[in-house]
Protein backbone atom coordinates (compact mmCIF):
# COMPACT_ATOMS: atom_id res chain seq x y z
CA UNK A 1 0.00 0.00 0.00
CA UNK A 2 1.39 3.70 -1.05
CA UNK A 3 -0.22 6.99 0.44
CA UNK A 4 -0.25 10.25 -0.96
CA UNK A 5 -1.05 13.85 1.31
CA UNK A 6 -0.72 16.75 1.45
CA UNK A 7 -2.26 19.51 3.26
CA UNK A 8 -5.76 18.73 2.49
CA UNK A 9 -6.24 14.78 1.27
CA UNK A 10 -4.88 11.83 2.46
CA UNK A 11 -4.99 9.22 -0.40
CA UNK A 12 -3.59 5.62 -0.46
CA UNK A 13 -3.51 3.17 -3.28
CA UNK A 14 -2.36 -0.62 -3.54
CA UNK A 15 -0.36 -2.38 -6.29
CA UNK A 16 -3.55 -4.73 -6.96
CA UNK A 17 -4.71 -3.00 -9.80
CA UNK A 18 -3.52 0.03 -9.24
CA UNK A 19 -6.39 0.21 -7.11
CA UNK A 20 -7.52 3.94 -5.15
CA UNK A 21 -7.98 2.61 -1.40
CA UNK A 22 -9.30 5.48 0.38
CA UNK A 23 -9.74 9.05 -0.15
CA UNK A 24 -9.31 11.25 3.62
CA UNK A 25 -9.97 14.99 4.23
CA UNK A 26 -10.03 16.15 7.69
CA UNK A 27 -10.42 12.44 8.91
CA UNK A 28 -13.30 12.05 7.07
CA UNK A 29 -13.67 8.85 4.49
CA UNK A 30 -15.00 9.75 1.18
CA UNK A 31 -14.38 6.39 -0.61
CA UNK A 32 -15.97 2.95 -0.25
CA UNK A 33 -14.07 0.46 1.55
CA UNK A 34 -15.14 -2.60 -0.46
CA UNK A 35 -17.05 -5.12 1.11
CA UNK A 36 -18.43 -8.83 0.25
CA UNK A 37 -22.55 -8.57 0.65
CA UNK A 38 -22.36 -5.14 -1.42
CA UNK A 39 -19.44 -5.04 -3.83
CA UNK A 40 -16.19 -6.11 -2.84
CA UNK A 41 -13.98 -3.60 -4.68
CA UNK A 42 -13.26 0.28 -4.22
CA UNK A 43 -12.42 1.82 -8.01
CA UNK A 44 -11.06 -0.68 -9.91
CA UNK A 45 -9.20 0.68 -13.83
CA UNK A 46 -11.02 -1.22 -16.31
CA UNK A 47 -8.89 -2.44 -18.97
CA UNK A 48 -9.01 -3.57 -21.77
CA UNK A 49 -12.71 -3.56 -21.59
CA UNK A 50 -15.29 -1.16 -20.25
CA UNK A 51 -18.31 -3.64 -18.85
CA UNK A 52 -18.79 -7.12 -21.09
CA UNK A 53 -18.49 -8.68 -24.45
CA UNK A 54 -21.58 -10.48 -25.92
CA UNK A 55 -21.40 -14.33 -24.24
CA UNK A 56 -18.22 -13.33 -22.83
CA UNK A 57 -16.65 -13.48 -25.88
CA UNK A 58 -14.38 -11.67 -28.91
CA UNK A 59 -13.27 -11.94 -31.91
CA UNK A 60 -9.75 -11.07 -33.19
CA UNK A 61 -9.07 -11.58 -37.11
CA UNK A 62 -11.42 -14.31 -36.37
CA UNK A 63 -10.14 -16.16 -33.74
CA UNK A 64 -11.97 -16.14 -30.53
CA UNK A 65 -10.93 -15.00 -26.91
CA UNK A 66 -12.94 -15.51 -23.42
CA UNK A 67 -13.04 -12.32 -21.47
CA UNK A 68 -15.23 -11.72 -18.47
CA UNK A 69 -17.00 -8.52 -17.61
CA UNK A 70 -14.45 -4.99 -17.05
CA UNK A 71 -10.92 -7.26 -18.64
CA UNK A 72 -8.31 -8.40 -16.11
CA UNK A 73 -5.90 -5.18 -15.05
CA UNK A 74 -8.03 -4.61 -11.84
CA UNK A 75 -6.56 -8.38 -10.95
CA UNK A 76 -2.81 -7.82 -11.71
CA UNK A 77 -0.13 -6.41 -9.83
CA UNK A 78 1.23 -3.19 -10.44
CA UNK A 79 4.82 -2.23 -10.47
CA UNK A 80 5.33 1.13 -8.47
CA UNK A 81 7.79 3.02 -11.41
CA UNK A 82 8.02 6.29 -9.39
CA UNK A 83 7.04 8.08 -6.48
CA UNK A 84 6.31 11.31 -4.31
CA UNK A 85 4.88 12.89 -1.47
CA UNK A 86 1.95 13.92 -3.95
CA UNK A 87 2.32 11.54 -7.42
CA UNK A 88 2.86 8.13 -8.04
CA UNK A 89 2.90 6.03 -11.34
CA UNK A 90 1.96 2.17 -11.44
CA UNK A 91 3.03 0.01 -14.35
CA UNK A 92 1.25 -3.19 -15.83
CA UNK A 93 3.22 -4.96 -19.06
CA UNK A 94 1.40 -7.69 -20.88
CA UNK A 95 2.94 -11.20 -20.59
CA UNK A 96 2.42 -13.85 -22.65
CA UNK A 97 -0.55 -15.51 -20.59
CA UNK A 98 -1.86 -12.15 -20.98
CA UNK A 99 -1.30 -12.40 -24.54
CA UNK A 100 -3.46 -15.73 -24.45
CA UNK A 101 -6.43 -13.74 -23.69
CA UNK A 102 -5.74 -10.23 -25.30
CA UNK A 103 -3.52 -10.35 -28.59
CA UNK A 104 -1.98 -6.89 -28.37
CA UNK A 105 0.74 -6.18 -26.41
CA UNK A 106 0.53 -3.26 -24.17
CA UNK A 107 2.08 -1.08 -21.29
CA UNK A 108 -0.63 0.30 -19.12
CA UNK A 109 0.57 3.00 -16.50
CA UNK A 110 -1.53 4.48 -14.10
CA UNK A 111 -0.80 7.64 -12.09
CA UNK A 112 -2.47 9.46 -9.12
CA UNK A 113 -1.52 13.44 -8.28
CA UNK A 114 -2.53 15.64 -5.62
CA UNK A 115 -3.27 19.39 -5.85
CA UNK A 116 -4.85 20.93 -3.15
CA UNK A 117 -7.70 19.08 -2.29
CA UNK A 118 -8.18 17.63 -5.87
CA UNK A 119 -7.13 14.02 -6.79
CA UNK A 120 -5.90 13.62 -10.41
CA UNK A 121 -6.28 9.85 -11.75
CA UNK A 122 -3.96 9.58 -15.16
CA UNK A 123 -3.65 6.99 -17.73
CA UNK A 124 -1.51 5.95 -20.51
CA UNK A 125 -1.87 3.07 -22.78
CA UNK A 126 1.42 2.33 -24.49
CA UNK A 127 1.23 -0.21 -27.52
CA UNK A 128 4.27 -2.24 -28.06
CA UNK A 129 3.37 -4.48 -30.64
CA UNK A 130 3.70 -4.00 -34.55
CA UNK A 131 0.14 -3.62 -35.02
CA UNK A 132 -2.16 -1.19 -34.09
CA UNK A 133 -4.08 -2.49 -31.14
CA UNK A 134 -7.59 -1.82 -29.99
CA UNK A 135 -9.59 -1.21 -26.23
CA UNK A 136 -11.36 0.67 -23.84
CA UNK A 137 -10.50 1.89 -20.18
CA UNK A 138 -12.68 3.21 -17.42
CA UNK A 139 -12.83 4.05 -14.00
CA UNK A 140 -15.29 2.62 -11.32
CA UNK A 141 -14.76 4.94 -8.37
CA UNK A 142 -17.06 3.88 -5.49
CA UNK A 143 -18.18 7.02 -3.28
CA UNK A 144 -19.99 6.84 0.21
CA UNK A 145 -23.15 8.75 0.70
CA UNK A 146 -23.00 11.75 2.88
CA UNK A 147 -24.61 11.10 6.16
CA UNK A 148 -25.70 7.66 4.80
CA UNK A 149 -28.75 6.17 6.70
CA UNK A 150 -29.93 2.92 5.80
CA UNK A 151 -33.76 3.38 7.52
CA UNK A 152 -34.52 7.17 5.02
CA UNK A 153 -34.82 7.30 1.61
CA UNK A 154 -32.61 10.31 1.10
CA UNK A 155 -28.77 9.98 -0.39
CA UNK A 156 -28.13 12.91 -2.16
CA UNK A 157 -28.48 14.44 -5.65
CA UNK A 158 -26.28 14.93 -8.90
CA UNK A 159 -25.83 17.83 -10.81
CA UNK A 160 -24.18 18.09 -14.13
CA UNK A 161 -22.74 20.66 -16.51
CA UNK A 162 -25.20 19.77 -18.46
CA UNK A 163 -29.17 19.06 -18.32
CA UNK A 164 -30.20 19.13 -21.53
CA UNK A 165 -32.12 16.73 -22.66
CA UNK A 166 -29.70 13.99 -21.38
CA UNK A 167 -30.43 10.40 -23.03
CA UNK A 168 -29.41 7.29 -21.31
CA UNK A 169 -29.06 4.02 -23.12
CA UNK A 170 -30.73 1.10 -21.77
CA UNK A 171 -29.13 -2.07 -20.25
CA UNK A 172 -30.57 -5.43 -22.40
CA UNK A 173 -29.35 -8.56 -21.19
CA UNK A 174 -26.17 -10.40 -20.40
CA UNK A 175 -24.49 -7.09 -19.19
CA UNK A 176 -25.07 -5.50 -22.42
CA UNK A 177 -27.10 -2.90 -23.72
CA UNK A 178 -30.19 -2.37 -26.70
CA UNK A 179 -28.15 0.00 -28.87
CA UNK A 180 -31.78 1.24 -29.70
CA UNK A 181 -32.94 1.92 -26.49
CA UNK A 182 -33.09 5.50 -25.03
CA UNK A 183 -34.72 7.31 -22.14
CA UNK A 184 -34.41 10.52 -20.12
CA UNK A 185 -32.06 11.03 -17.49
CA UNK A 186 -34.91 11.49 -14.75
CA UNK A 187 -34.22 14.64 -13.51
CA UNK A 188 -36.34 17.05 -10.95
CA UNK A 189 -37.48 20.53 -11.67
CA UNK A 190 -34.28 21.94 -10.90
CA UNK A 191 -32.05 19.67 -12.72
CA UNK A 192 -30.80 17.76 -10.60
CA UNK A 193 -30.97 13.50 -10.10
CA UNK A 194 -32.35 12.79 -6.75
CA UNK A 195 -30.40 10.01 -5.50
CA UNK A 196 -32.98 8.00 -3.08
CA UNK A 197 -32.73 4.43 -1.87
CA UNK A 198 -34.36 2.59 -4.73
CA UNK A 199 -33.03 4.87 -7.34
CA UNK A 200 -31.34 2.29 -8.98
CA UNK A 201 -33.34 -0.54 -7.84
CA UNK A 202 -35.11 -0.49 -11.96
CA UNK A 203 -32.29 0.43 -14.16
CA UNK A 204 -28.98 -0.82 -12.54
CA UNK A 205 -27.20 1.61 -14.36
CA UNK A 206 -27.64 5.13 -16.18
CA UNK A 207 -25.30 5.42 -19.45
CA UNK A 208 -24.59 8.57 -21.12
CA UNK A 209 -22.70 8.61 -23.88
CA UNK A 210 -21.91 10.86 -26.67
CA UNK A 211 -20.08 13.09 -24.48
CA UNK A 212 -23.26 14.47 -23.17
CA UNK A 213 -21.59 15.34 -19.61
CA UNK A 214 -18.27 16.13 -18.58
CA UNK A 215 -18.67 16.97 -14.95
CA UNK A 216 -21.08 14.94 -11.73
CA UNK A 217 -21.07 17.20 -9.20
CA UNK A 218 -22.04 15.20 -5.75
CA UNK A 219 -24.24 16.79 -3.70
CA UNK A 220 -25.41 16.18 0.36
CA UNK A 221 -29.12 16.21 1.53
CA UNK A 222 -29.12 19.66 1.93
CA UNK A 223 -27.85 20.10 -1.99
CA UNK A 224 -24.21 21.73 -0.41
CA UNK A 225 -21.42 20.50 -2.58
CA UNK A 226 -19.79 16.89 -1.55
CA UNK A 227 -17.18 16.27 -4.11
CA UNK A 228 -17.18 16.72 -7.97
CA UNK A 229 -15.83 14.29 -10.90
CA UNK A 230 -14.19 16.34 -14.18
CA UNK A 231 -13.65 14.03 -17.23
CA UNK A 232 -13.26 14.28 -20.85
CA UNK A 233 -14.18 10.95 -21.72
CA UNK A 234 -17.49 9.97 -23.96
CA UNK A 235 -19.23 7.92 -21.75
CA UNK A 236 -20.34 8.02 -18.02
CA UNK A 237 -22.10 5.32 -16.16
CA UNK A 238 -23.74 5.78 -12.52
CA UNK A 239 -24.35 2.93 -10.86
CA UNK A 240 -24.99 1.14 -7.10
CA UNK A 241 -26.07 -2.06 -6.53
CA UNK A 242 -29.78 -2.40 -7.10
CA UNK A 243 -32.43 -3.82 -4.66
CA UNK A 244 -28.94 -3.56 -1.69
CA UNK A 245 -29.50 -0.24 0.02
CA UNK A 246 -25.98 0.32 -0.43
CA UNK A 247 -24.26 2.79 1.18
CA UNK A 248 -22.39 3.83 -2.01
CA UNK A 249 -22.92 5.31 -5.52
CA UNK A 250 -20.20 4.96 -8.67
CA UNK A 251 -19.00 8.04 -10.54
CA UNK A 252 -17.66 6.05 -13.77
CA UNK A 253 -15.94 8.11 -16.61
CA UNK A 254 -15.14 5.52 -19.69
CA UNK A 255 -13.74 5.40 -22.90
CA UNK A 256 -15.56 2.52 -23.95
CA UNK A 257 -18.66 0.53 -22.84
CA UNK A 258 -20.01 -2.51 -22.80
CA UNK A 259 -21.40 -4.32 -26.35
CA UNK A 260 -24.63 -3.86 -27.77
CA UNK A 261 -26.84 -7.11 -27.54
CA UNK A 262 -25.99 -9.54 -29.45
CA UNK A 263 -22.68 -8.72 -30.88
CA UNK A 264 -20.46 -10.98 -32.92
CA UNK A 265 -18.69 -8.78 -35.05
CA UNK A 266 -14.88 -8.00 -34.20
CA UNK A 267 -13.01 -6.63 -31.70
CA UNK A 268 -12.25 -3.39 -33.55
CA UNK A 269 -15.85 -2.58 -34.81
CA UNK A 270 -17.33 -2.97 -30.89
CA UNK A 271 -18.97 0.10 -30.08
CA UNK A 272 -16.81 2.90 -28.24
CA UNK A 273 -12.88 1.29 -28.84
CA UNK A 274 -10.20 3.13 -29.04
CA UNK A 275 -7.70 2.61 -31.90
CA UNK A 276 -3.87 2.81 -31.66
CA UNK A 277 -1.52 2.58 -33.71
CA UNK A 278 2.19 0.52 -32.89
CA UNK A 279 4.60 2.69 -30.60
CA UNK A 280 1.96 4.90 -30.25
CA UNK A 281 0.79 6.26 -26.34
CA UNK A 282 -3.24 7.12 -25.30
CA UNK A 283 -3.08 9.35 -22.26
CA UNK A 284 -6.52 10.12 -20.24
CA UNK A 285 -7.18 11.48 -17.02
CA UNK A 286 -10.30 12.26 -14.83
CA UNK A 287 -10.23 14.65 -11.54
CA UNK A 288 -11.84 13.99 -8.19
CA UNK A 289 -12.33 17.45 -5.74
CA UNK A 290 -12.94 16.98 -2.58
CA UNK A 291 -15.28 19.73 -1.02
Amino acid sequence: MQTLKNDMLTVEISELGAELQSIRKDGKEYLWWGEDRFWNRRSPVLFPIVGSVWEKRFRVNGKEYEMGQHGFARDCIFEVVSASDTEIWYRLESTEDMLQSYPWPFVLEIGYRLSDNVLEVLWRVKNTGDSEMFFQIGAHPAFLYPNYDPETEDRGFFAFDNTENLQCIGLKEKGCVDADARYPLPLDEDGLLHLRKDTFDQVDTFVLQDGQVHKVIFLQQDRTPYLTVTYDAPVIGLWSPPELNAPFVCIEPWYGRCDRAPFEGEFKDRDWVNGLAAGETFSAAYTIGIA
